[in-house]
């Protein structure tokens, strides 16, 4: 059973900051070095980060399965779009269609929302996500690199689903 707990009080956001934290370094360590890691953890996944970002209309939810926590994301609507920000597992937890699920759900998110697509970016490196969504609907729409400080930069593509 998998379920989506809104992120509303600081508890929450340690939470998903210490899912933030093991995650990162499991999965992005090999993508985009260990040093890139910890700043964007630093700079962008801190529960005070969070915080901030929920002030600016990012919605964060936890997603549970068993009633363990197991993963994050989070989503902002803009206009009629809905932009997928973050969506995060733990690696003993891929596989168990938890992410399938969770994409169900952000498009229940999308519909509430009146939006007509849902777009998010991708490490250009990350194939196996880059698959994922391709297989779900995704389309490529665009590459770039964003400077994010620090001599850090994000090289990504930006992918769209249309409804």
């Amino acid at each position: 059973m998998t379920d989506f707990v809104l992120a509303i009080s600081k508890e929450h956001f340690n939470v998903i900051a210490k899912l933030a934290s093991i995650v990162w370094h499991e999965h992005y360590t090999s993508i985009i070095g260990k040093a890139q890691v910890e700043y964007m953890i630093a700079k962008f996944q801190t529960s005070e980060a969070m915080q901030q970002q929920a002030k600016e209309g990012y919605q964060y939810y936890i997603i549970k399965y068993e009633n363990e926590n197991v993963g994050y994301l989070s989503i902002k609507k803009n206009n009629d779009d809905l932009f997928l920000s973050k969506i995060y597992l733990l690696k003993d937890y891929r596989g168990k269609k938890i992410g399938k699920t969770a994409f169900n759900f952000i498009e229940e998110k999308a519909k509430e929302h009146q939006c007509k697509t849902i777009s998010l970016t991708v490490n250009k490196n990350n194939k196996d996500a880059i698959k994922a969504y391709e297989k779900i609907g995704f389309k490529n729409v665009e590459a770039f690199v964003i400077d994010i400080g620090n001599g850090f930069v994000m090289d990504d593509y930006k992918m769209v689903k249309t409804f």
